[in-house]
């Protein structure tokens, strides 16, 4: 049968070619533009693959040097590398803050929307963190991708984190930092009347009573819960292997320094241990821990940990938890600097502050001080001498060191040796039970191993310090008071 208008389809070929089916393939099911009122980014937001191709840089400099300030875009443009990037050009505004709704103003908002369309730009960088309302705001103006420094530096973790423990860790601080800026368009921001009674649209308009960017938000907080359950579980397994090192009394230190400065192959030098190297942003975020001798053949282990960076976001602070409990344990610090850097002394001051606020955070029910801190200028092959005699004079009692040639290491093993000296010692006490003063300072300022309760008394294992342990010395079991 046809229709009057038809033409005549001819005889059909009961079977067409290879050819023509994959061509009837690629055409049997075509998209429809400009229906869907779903964001591209709510998903990309959930799974935070985040495409940065060629992207423009933008800072607001409100404080500090020019310098400062160029060494901060450098920086972000280093990160954006990092993930994958093409920085095609970086802009600096002069400020006094910045802007409460778009962040640079919006007559500078124009201004960088032509250089995104000059340049063919798909994605903006701010090197800064954006509120909500001005990562919206900025969007609208410049109809391309814009994120911020929190946002490139959760993506880079995500493409570096390798084990369960630190692609959970990664996945939570994504999700607390995206789920305030989820955001939708049209009707998915409506409410749906829920139920038969509805709101009265009729058919098509009875949903399950919330909309879709509400669904998204459940969904997260859903999923965020559960990798707080699992990083939990993990967790009590790091902190047993953790414990059974500080029971021992091989001396904890801790690599700690800002990101790329060379922490990784200072402990490939010290320990042999063969950990990835690479001169790259945040190539460790899994803490990596080995057993080395001191020349007097003292044992120690030795931790390295993920590097630092300025304005560090706080989601990481919170989820790299494994990390900081090993700087928070540790005995000594060795503080990494890269030397041939433009800036080392800011690099310092920022990893010192980092450093203070997490051993507050965990040391805030505890009385106890900061480990002791030991600098250690690395890449001195790469750095000039005039920049090397600066540094110098501005920390003396650093250690001048090159991970990659071998020059200053024997001297800084020495330096560790002198400095990891146990500030505790261990002790096998029988205390009578009317002494219940000394079992809770035991228990307040030294770590118990094992504790049991005999007829004579309270007897306890633990390790305390040298002060302590010498009031303890009257109920020692190795004076007769237990067999």
């Amino acid at each position: 049968m046809t229709f009057p208008d038809s033409p005549d389809p001819g005889p059909i070929d009961p079977t067409p070619s290879v050819g023509e089916l994959a061509l009837e393939d690629r055409e049997a099911l075509r998209r429809v533009a400009g229906l869907s009122t779903e964001l591209t980014d709510v998903s990309e937001v959930e799974y935070r693959q985040l495409r940065l191709e060629r992207v423009v840089l933008v800072g607001v400099w409100t404080e500090g040097s020019a310098a400062d300030n160029q060494a901060s875009m450098a920086e972000l443009a280093a990160l954006a590398e990092t993930a994958g990037s093409e920085v095609l050009e970086g802009l600096i505004q002069r400020r006094d803050r910045p802007d409460p709704s778009t962040y640079i103003g919006s007559g500078k908002a124009a201004e960088l929307r032509d250089v995104v369309r000059a340049t063919g730009a798909d994605t903006v960088i701010f090197d800064g963190e954006l509120s909500p309302a001005q990562l919206n705001a900025l969007e609208k103006v410049v109809k391309v991708k814009v994120i911020d420094r929190t946002a490139l530096i959760l993506d880079i973790f995500a493409q570096h984190a390798t084990s369960r423990e630190g692609k959970a860790q990664v996945s939570l601080a994504q999700m607390e930092y995206m789920l305030p800026r989820l955001r939708g368009w049209g009707e998915s921001m409506s409410r749906q009347g829920g139920g038969a009674g509805g709101s009265g649209g009729g058919v098509g308009t009875r949903g399950p009573g919330e909309t879709k960017i509400e669904t998204d938000r459940r969904r997260i907080r859903e999923r965020m819960s559960k990798l707080r359950r699992e990083i939990k579980d993990m967790k009590q397994v790091r902190d047993t292997q953790r414990s059974r090192r500080l029971e021992s009394d091989l001396p904890s230190i801790a690599i700690v320094g800002y990101t790329n400065a060379g922490k990784s192959s200072l402990l490939n030098a010290l320990t042999g241990a063969g950990v990835l190297v690479q001169d790259a942003l945040f190539a460790t975020l899994e803490p990596t821990t080995r057993r080395a001798a001191f020349e007097d053949g003292r044992p120690y282990v030795l931790t390295d940990t993920v590097g630092f960076v300025r304005h560090l976001p706080t989601q990481l602070v919170e989820a790299f938890r494994s990390t900081l409990e090993e700087v928070v344990d540790a005995e000594l610090l060795v503080h990494v600097v890269d030397g041939s850097d433009v800036n080392p002394l800011a690099q310092i001051n920022a990893v010192r502050q980092v450093v203070s606020e997490v051993f507050a955070d965990y040391k805030a029910d505890r009385d106890a001080e900061p480990p002791p801190e030991l600098l250690v200028v690395n890449k001195v092959d790469a750095a000039g001498d005039l920049a090397l005699a600066k540094l110098r004079h501005a920390l003396p009692g650093a250690v001048f060191v090159s991970a990659h040639t071998g020059e200053g290491i024997d001297r800084l093993r020495r330096r560790m040796a002198e400095l990891a000296v146990p500030t505790d010692t261990a002790v096998d006490v029988l205390i009578p039970y009317d002494r219940g003063d000394l079992v809770a300072r035991v228990h307040a300022d030294g770590r118990v191993q094992q504790e049991e309760h005999n007829p004579e008394g309270t007897r306890l294992r633990a390790r305390v310090s040298v002060a302590l342990a010498a009031s303890l010395r009257d109920f020692s079991t190795a004076n007769g008071q237990t067999t």
